[in-house]
C-alpha cells in the first residue's frame, strides 16, 4: 500500500487540475445552456499565455497574466459572437464555440509554431517536496494542487458570500425573474463565461509545465475534459470533482501499476489458458500504462449504460451541486 501512496498524491493533484477545468465549464453551461466546445483551446491558451509572459515578467507574472489574458477573449468572443446568436438557439451557440476553438488552435500554430515550447516548471520548484518510500513528491505539483483549491475556494466564496454571486445563482435557477428584478441577466452571463474560461486559463498555466505546451494540447484535453462532466453528470459541480477525481485516479494508478489483465488474474490465483494469438489473449497481456488514455472513455461508456445521467445524476445545476 505504501508504494501506492504516491501515485495516489499524483493522481489527486492531477483530478484537481481537472475539476478546475471542468468547473468552469459546468457553470458556463449551468448560466448559458450551452457546452463550451472552445474551453479546451482556452486551456491551451492559457498554456501559452503564461509562457509567453513569463519571458517579460517572469513565472508568477506569467502565472497571473494568463488567466486574465484568455477572460478577456472570451468576454470579447462571448460578447461580439454568442450574444446575437443567443436568441437562435443553442445549436449555432455551440456551432460557434467549436469554430472559435480552431481559431484559436490554428492562431496558436501560427503565432508559437506547432512544436511544443519550453515551458518548464521553475527552478525553485523541481525539488522534492518530501519522499515517500523512497519516491520525490515534487513541490510544482503540490503548488498546482493549491492553486487549484485557493482558486475553486476563492469561487465558492464569490458564489455564496458576495450579492453579485447570489444574483449569478439566482440566474442559474431563473434568470427571466433575476431579469424582471432589474438585474442584467447579459452582464452576468458575459461574466461567468469569463471567469469560467479564465479558470480553464489559470489550469493551463498551472498545469502545462507538468505536461506539454502545443497547440494539439486544446483538442487532447477537451475530449477528457467532456469525458469527465458526463461522467459526473453535465451540469453539476458535484459531479465534475467526482468525475475528475476519478478520471485523474485511474489514469495515474494505470501508469503507475503497469500490470496487465493477466498479471491480475495469476494474481487471483485464477489459471487461463491465455497462450496464443488472437484479441483476447491480446487484451489480457495488454499493459495498463498502455491502455491509460483509453481507461476514461471506457468508464465513460460504462457510465451511460449504467447510469446515463452521470454518477451525480439529479444534482443538474451549478447551484444545487454545490
Amino acid at each position: 500500500m505504501d508504494a501506492l501512496a504516491l501515485p495516489l498524491l499524483n493522481g489527486l493533484v492531477y483530478g484537481l487540475l481537472l475539476f478546475l477545468l471542468a468547473a468552469g465549464l459546468t457553470l458556463i453551461f449551468s448560466l448559458l445552456g450551452v457546452l463550451n466546445f472552445a474551453h479546451g483551446s482556452f486551456y491551451m491558451l492559457g498554456a501559452y499565455l503564461a509562457w509567453q509572459c513569463g519571458q517579460w515578467l517572469g513565472f508568477w507574472g506569467g502565472l497571473a497574466a494568463a488567466p486574465l489574458g484568455v477572460a478577456l477573449v472570451a468576454s470579447a468572443f462571448e460578447i461580439t459572437v454568442l450574444r446575437p446568436l443567443r436568441p437562435r438557439g443553442h445549436v449555432p451557440e455551440l456551432l460557434a464555440t467549436f469554430a472559435f476553438g480552431l481559431v484559436l488552435v490554428e492562431v496558436a500554430r501560427l503565432v508559437w509554431g506547432s512544436a511544443a515550447v519550453p515551458y518548464a516548471v521553475p527552478a525553485g520548484l523541481q525539488g522534492p517536496l518530501f519522499r515517500l518510500d523512497g519516491l520525490a513528491f515534487p513541490a510544482y505539483r503540490a503548488l498546482v494542487a493549491a492553486i487549484a483549491l485557493g482558486a475553486l475556494g476563492l469561487s465558492w466564496l464569490l458564489l455564496w458570500r458576495t450579492r453579485a454571486g447570489l444574483v449569478v445563482l439566482a440566474a442559474l435557477s431563473d434568470a427571466p425573474a433575476v431579469a424582471a428584478l432589474g438585474h442584467d441577466v447579459r452582464a452576468t452571463q458575459s461574466a461567468v463565461f469569463a471567469a469560467g474560461a479564465a479558470l480553464a486559463g489559470l489550469a493551463g498555466a498551472a498545469g502545462a509545465p507538468l505536461l506539454v505546451t502545443e497547440p494539439d494540447m486544446a483538442a487532447q484535453t477537451g475530449a477528457l475534459l467532456f469525458a469527465v462532466i458526463v461522467i459526473g453528470g453535465v451540469g453539476s459541480l458535484r459531479g465534475a470533482l467526482a468525475g475528475a477525481l476519478l478520471v485523474g485516479e485511474l489514469q495515474t494508478l494505470a501508469v503507475a501499476v503497469d500490470a496487465s489483465p493477466a498479471d491480475l488474474l495469476r494474481h487471483l490465483g485464477w489459471h487461463v489458458d491465455l497462450t496464443g494469438t488472437g484479441l483476447l489473449p491480446s487484451l489480457l497481456h495488454l499493459q495498463l500504462s498502455r491502455a491509460a488514455p483509453l481507461l476514461p472513455y471506457l468508464l465513460l461508456v460504462a457510465v451511460l449504460a449504467l447510469r446515463p445521467g452521470g454518477l451525480t445524476a439529479g444534482a443538474t445545476r451549478a447551484a444545487d451541486a454545490w
